[in-house]
């Protein structure tokens, strides 16, 4: 077949002007519609540069954590004081003189219903920036491979319970957390984008609910199960005869232990590429209601628990297919009871969490 060579394979005449034009310009490799060039997936060697964003929140913190465990020791991290990810031109030269080989993209504006109702266009201004700029410079430096963190609010609001990687785009959206929804959207179809243009290793992992060491204990910006640990926590102590709780129980939701997600995160960078996302999670779920029992029980509340029905609920059921994760040789370790019970313990070890 006549072609244009370029580097190790030629270009098909018979594709389109455009696309033909696409595949010469510059030093990537880049990908015809039907699939891009692949190559193995190396593994990351236990001295690469590997730049951990968010490394100071409950996710970007466990993900740093793991790699210690695992023996990777150039680890780096800046906190937001040194590096606001928000600001282009700090972003951009930041990577251009640290060239970090790996990239875990683990920072984000995160909160509860209360806190995305009351801030929509901060979440969505915040959240697109620091992802664009972040997976923009790592694409220019040459960043051998980035993962992006996202969230199972990404799915429609009346997906088909599980959820599969597939259904993303097929429906409406939860309200209550759209704009947060919106800009990891955005992150994952550019890590995407960027795959199928310029040949790019950037991959995407979409979490459940999560929960853990240094989570967000803040009474109203937090999510669901920390603000129950916070809150029978101080009933208990405050010996009050009751505790209220939003909505009428009734959701149906999955949670996974942080730990366990940082474990996922890491293997996925050795084990995975591609442009579809990867779910996170157990394949097991729990009404708020029995979640809320089980919290106070772990905790040692004895008093009474009500539902305040006008309230918001959220969406009526979150549960992810995780079968892909499973394909690929990964399961979770952490059941629920164990968690709340490691999470109850680093509360207590932690004050100043609750305080954020």
């Amino acid at each position: 077949m006549a072609g244009i060579t370029k580097g190790f394979f030629t270009i098909p005449m018979n594709l389109s002007i455009i696309n033909r034009d696409l595949l010469t310009r510059g030093p990537f490799t880049i990908a015809v519609r039907n699939g891009r060039h692949k190559k193995g997936i190396a593994m990351m060697e236990k001295n690469a540069k590997i730049y951990v964003a968010g490394h100071r929140g409950m996710v970007g913190s466990a993900i740093v954590k793991e790699l210690k465990r695992q023996n990777y020791t150039n680890i780096l991290t800046r906190t937001h004081k040194e590096l606001d990810l928000c600001r282009q031109d700090d972003v951009e030269r930041f990577f251009a003189k640290e060239k970090p080989e790996y990239v875990f993209l683990a920072a984000a504006k995160v909160g509860g219903i209360l806190a995305n109702q009351s801030a929509l266009a901060d979440f969505m201004y915040e959240n697109i920036m620091l992802e664009i700029n972040v997976i923009h410079s790592a694409w220019k430096n040459g960043c051998k491979k980035l993962e992006f963190l996202g969230s199972s609010c990404i799915y429609p609001r009346m997906a088909p319970q599980p959820m599969k990687e597939s259904c993303l785009l097929a429906g409406g959206l939860e309200k209550t957390n759209e704009a947060y929804a919106l800009a990891k959207i955005s992150g994952l179809k550019y890590c995407e984008f960027l795959n199928r243009q310029y040949g790019t290793d950037f991959i995407s992992v979409m979490p459940t609910n999560l929960y853990g060491p240094n989570d967000n204990y803040h009474p109203l910006h937090s999510h669901v199960l920390p603000s129950f640990i916070r809150r029978f926590h101080e009933a208990k102590q405050a010996q009050s005869p009751y505790v209220v709780c939003w909505g009428d129980g009734t959701p149906l939701r999955e949670f996974l232990y942080v730990d366990d997600l940082a474990d996922l995160c890491v293997f996925l960078m050795n084990h995975y590429s591609g442009d579809e996302t990867v779910n996170a999670g157990t394949g097991k779920e729990v009404s708020i209601q029995e979640l809320a029992q089980l919290t106070a029980k772990t905790i040692g509340y004895q008093g009474e628990i009500r539902w305040d029905a006008s309230k918001p609920n959220g969406t009526p059921r979150k549960l992810l297919d995780v079968s892909k994760c499973t394909a690929l040789g990964w399961a979770y370790k952490t059941e629920l009871e164990d968690g709340i019970r490691l999470a109850y313990e680093d509360f207590l070890q932690n004050p100043m969490r609750a305080e954020r």
